[in-house]
């Protein structure tokens, strides 16, 4: 649900229409006592019916605190915006988990300079070279012992 740091957000997602009412129907099956809102032990099976794992504290207290305070908990809109922005994040880091396994050719789990500028070569191959050795670089440093070419 936390969106990283460096500021890349995933694209909007529109929901299909029996997405939606998978979401609906999870909401009402969670809902003990047809409260009309999910607590926080509902909140969390719901999670984990939709997403396959039990949200942390952390994750259930940001949750809980943008409720608004005249409810007891979620109501279907609000727990409808917050499965779409799970969802929204689930399929942008797949879409990074493809991209970074399309790059790591040698299935290491990490991408050596030879990868990146390998993979780079194909899909960008006018890009100059010092571009690719920045991305390896720390504070300007070149990183795993690689040293920029000389510039003419």
């Amino acid at each position: 649900m936390f969106f990283s740091q460096a500021g890349a957000r995933p694209q909007m997602w529109e929901v299909s229409p029996s997405e939606h009412k998978k979401w609906v129907e999870v909401f009402k099956a969670c809902d003990e006592d047809n409260k009309g809102y999910l607590s926080r032990e509902d909140f969390k099976v719901a999670v984990v019916m939709l997403f396959g794992y039990k949200p942390s504290k952390i994750e259930a207290d940001s949750v809980m605190s943008s409720v608004d305070p005249n409810t007891s908990g979620i109501l279907l809109e609000g727990f409808l915006n917050i499965v779409r922005q799970k969802k929204e994040v689930q399929l942008y880091w797949n879409e990074i988990r493809h991209i970074f396994t399309a790059f790591d050719r040698h299935y290491r789990g990490y991408l050596t300079l030879e990868d990146f500028t390998k993979a780079f070569r194909q899909v960008a191959p006018k890009l100059p070279e010092r571009i690719i050795l920045e991305v390896f670089s720390v504070n300007g440093v070149p990183a795993q012992g690689h040293s920029y070419p000389e510039e003419s």
